[in-house]
This record gives C-alpha cells, sequence and structure tokens, in this order.
C-alpha cells in the first residue's frame, strides 16, 4: 500500500490545484441518465464556475458504432467537464478515452455503479465491482491511451459483498492499473430485486466505509457521493474526504449551486447574483440552440427547478412545462414565466 500512495502522489501532482488550492474534484455534479446533457451543463455553468460537471452515462458501443457527434458535443462554456464511459472491454475503453480527450473532455471517468438491468446484461456498470482485476485492466488501458485522469465511480459494494475488505481490495486493485481518483456512492447496488431507482434510497448508506478509503489511501482522491442534499451537509463530509458529489438535489435545486464558488472554492463573488440573471445569461445560448435546430424545451426542461421554494415558482415551472415543448415556442417564453416569480411592492420573500 506504501508504493500504491508514493505513486498515487506523483501522479496527482500532474493534475493540479482548482480555485484556492483546493482539490478539482473538491464539489462535482453526478452523471444522471436523462438529466445531465450539454444543455444541463450549460445551465449549470452560469451558476458556478469551479463545480465539476459529469455527462450521462456514454456506452462504449454507442461510441464505436453510433453517431459520435451527438454523444460527444459540449460547450465549451462546461469546462471542467467530464465524459462518463459505461463498458467492459479494455480495448474499446481506451479507444473511447482516446476520442474523449480528443473531443477536448478534461476527465474520461469509468462507471462501476449503474444496476440497471441493460448495464448488467453488458456487463458494466455496478456488477464490475465483483471484477476489480479487469476494472484495473480497463483503467491502464485507457490511461495508456490518453494523457487526462482516468477516473472511476463506483459503490461501496453488490448483492454478495458484505465486508469493508471487499472494497479496500477493489479500490488497491484498480488503483494499481493508474486510477487515481474514485468517487464513491456510499451505498451498496442491490443488483437483484431492486430496480435502479430504487437502489438511489434503498441500500441504506454507509460514509464510515468511504471515509475509512481515505484513511487506508491518503494519497488516493476520494470523493464521497450518496444523500447529500445542502451545501451544508457537504461540510462534515470534506473533514474526511477531498471531494462532495451532489446528483439529484443540484438538478431539482439548482440556485443551490450558485453559492458553490463562494463557499467551497474560496472564489469571491458569486458567479450569479440572482436567479433573474441566470435566465437573461442564459437567453444567447438558448437563441443559438433554437437557431440550430432545439426546441426551447431541451433547454428549460433543466430549469424547471430554478424557482423551487420562491413566490411564483409554481406558476413558472407549469407555465413551462405547458409551452415550452410547443414547436413555435421561443425564448419569451422563458421571460413569461419569469415574470410569474417577480415578488409584489411590499411582499418580503425569504431568499435560499
Amino acid at each position: 500500500m506504501t508504493d500504491l500512495n508514493s505513486r498515487s502522489a506523483q501522479r496527482t501532482k500532474q493534475l493540479g490545484p482548482a480555485q484556492g488550492g483546493h482539490s478539482p474534484w473538491r464539489f462535482s455534479t453526478a452523471p444522471c441518465m436523462d438529466w445531465t446533457d450539454r444543455h444541463c451543463r450549460r445551465f449549470w455553468r452560469t451558476l458556478t464556475r469551479h463545480t465539476r460537471v459529469y455527462t450521462e452515462m456514454v456506452t462504449t458501443g454507442a461510441l464505436l458504432h453510433g453517431d459520435i457527434k451527438r454523444h460527444l458535443r459540449f460547450n465549451s462554456d462546461e469546462h471542467p467537464v467530464a465524459l462518463q464511459l459505461g463498458g467492459a472491454v479494455p480495448a474499446d475503453l481506451a479507444a473511447c478515452a482516446k476520442l474523449g480527450e480528443q473531443w477536448g473532455y478534461d476527465e474520461i471517468n469509468l462507471n462501476c455503479g449503474c444496476p440497471s438491468d441493460r448495464v448488467q446484461n453488458g456487463r458494466f456498470g455496478a456488477c464490475l465491482m465483483a471484477e476489480p482485476a479487469l476494472v484495473r485492466n480497463c483503467v491502464a488501458a485507457m490511461r495508456e491511451a490518453c494523457d487526462i485522469p482516468v477516473t472511476v465511480k463506483h459503490r461501496i459494494g453488490i448483492d454478495h459483498q458484505e465486508c469493508y475488505s471487499e472494497l479496500l481490495n477493489f479500490v488497491g486493485t484498480v488503483a494499481s492499473g493508474g486510477a487515481e481518483v474514485f468517487l464513491v456512492h456510499a451505498r451498496k447496488a442491490w443488483l437483484q430485486g431492486l430496480s435502479p431507482k430504487e437502489n438511489r434510497d434503498i441500500p441504506p448508506l454507509n460514509y464510515e466505509w468511504v471515509y475509512h478509503l481515505k484513511r487506508d489511501f491518503p494519497a488516493l482522491t476520494i470523493v464521497i457521493n450518496g444523500g447529500i442534499e445542502t451545501l451544508d451537509a457537504c461540510a462534515p463530509h470534506l473533514e474526511h474526504v477531498d471531494g462532495v458529489m451532489l446528483g439529484r438535489a443540484p438538478y431539482q435545486n439548482p440556485w443551490l449551486l450558485s453559492e458553490v464558488d463562494t463557499r467551497l472554492f474560496s472564489a469571491g463573488d458569486a458567479h450569479v447574483e440572482s436567479r433573474e440573471a441566470a435566465v437573461e445569461a442564459m437567453l444567447p445560448y438558448i437563441e443559438s440552440q433554437l437557431s440550430a435546430g432545439a426546441r426551447l424545451h431541451h433547454v428549460t426542461r433543466h430549469m424547471l427547478g430554478l424557482y423551487q421554494g420562491q413566490y411564483g415558482g409554481r406558476q413558472y415551472r407549469r407555465h413551462l412545462s405547458e409551452h415550452a415543448h410547443k414547436l413555435e415556442s421561443g425564448a419569451n417564453i422563458l421571460l413569461e414565466a419569469m415574470a410569474f416569480c417577480q415578488t409584489p411592492p411590499g411582499r418580503v420573500v425569504a431568499t435560499g
């Protein structure tokens, strides 16, 4: 383990610090299928400069045999942005990692945490936790193929794995292939009997095992994920690990991202001062996407939670839901929705 930590420490020097000397992985948003597409990530970037954002999982088959541009294109404003791959064949993953680097991504992430039946049938995702040597070989192949960081997102175990030693062995084995950053969802994945949605909530959280990983592998970057819903809740975790990753919380209440830079990266002024400013900042992007043939709802569906808990928030959401999908809808629909949230004179509304 000493040699492993020494090698990891040398590799980590190549990554460099993020804002304020913090780890580049101090705060990130989780890859979420059907959510974290390029429009979502572009919207989030109006709220935070330093949060690390992840794509939806892209399978190696989709890249090697499908439309590469559709899967890999992203906006230059999204950096730092990571491409998450799903696969289990080292040569295929290597080829896709090289593609990701060529397209300008800052990181390649291997999915070892998704429990869906489709993923299991392809022998990747969470079921890879039963094959640490294979994951090590996959990571080694990807690192050989590209010069950007190769990271792994995984669970603390699957079905039959009940001992911390199995998690320790997984991380140690995979790290020996060159992985230096581990994004750990602090729940087991129950591959039989639970849906992917249930696997996000029902298996109990075990943060202590993730903390233990950091103690056992001090030179590795360990990021904790699962059940973290606010920035206040991040602070206790950051006393034990290098970073936190949030999934559903920023999607459902994106305004929380507006405080990440100041609170977690010591970055000075907030990126935007108000929700209205965030909407205004998105208008040029929306117009460009509409001109390219997109529908308004392709972008605004990711903005539905912007006014969560605010005056007029329900009307804002309803207006977008009812009108943004229409072929003729333009950016004016978003402005009309925002108008519902203007505070009447004399009314005091709590912020946050």
